[in-house]
């Protein structure tokens, strides 16, 4: 079992049961599958940030503290040093970095994502979320998917975009790609 989808899933048990609720209760009362919730928990499937806000927004807390074991704690103003923020290995390929955290009721989460590059007959993982994206290139090339729609997005170009829509991303030629990632 990878260690991050480890650390989430003890978490999400946490969580759980701080509510003081079953494993049938709080699947349903994040309109989740008992037996794929069943997974989440075990740590033996990933959780998709769609997953996770799903499952914060259900019981009023934020992703970051789902994915990093962060609570939020500053009200005015939160500042993440150069390679000082949280992260997590969520798939294979990605990381994310927290950037905004610490930040209590923020209305956007914040991250950088790393994405090593894959064989080209790799899949990509797709998703969709409620809400809004906003990715910035800082490093490399992506391959960015919105509704079997290929955008090509190089170092300083930047798309926003409705995330309920199915999207996924991978890195081009041969290198990884850093891009901010903000969701709304």
């Amino acid at each position: 079992m990878n260690h991050e989808f480890e650390q989430i899933a003890q978490r999400l048990k946490g969580l759980r049961e701080a509510l003081d609720m079953n494993a049938e209760e709080f699947a349903s009362s994040c309109n989740i599958p008992i037996s794929e919730y069943l997974e989440y928990e075990s740590g033996d499937r990933d959780m998709s940030i769609s997953i996770l806000k799903k499952i914060a927004s259900a019981h009023n807390v934020d992703v970051s503290t789902l994915m990093f074991d962060d609570e939020p704690r500053m009200k005015s103003y939160f500042i993440t040093r150069k390679g000082k923020g949280l992260s997590v290995k969520r798939v294979e390929a990605y990381k994310y970095q927290t950037l905004a955290g610490g930040f209590n009721n923020r209305k956007a989460d914040v991250f950088k994502v790393t994405v090593e590059p894959k064989t080209d007959d790799t899949p990509i993982h797709y998703s969709s979320h409620t809400g809004q994206e906003f990715n910035l290139v800082i490093e490399g090339r992506m391959q960015l998917n919105i509704n079997d729609k290929e955008l090509i997005l190089e170092e300083g170009d930047s798309i926003y975009f409705d995330s309920e829509l199915r999207h996924g991303m991978k890195a081009l030629n041969n290198k990884r790609v850093v891009f901010i990632a903000i969701v709304i």
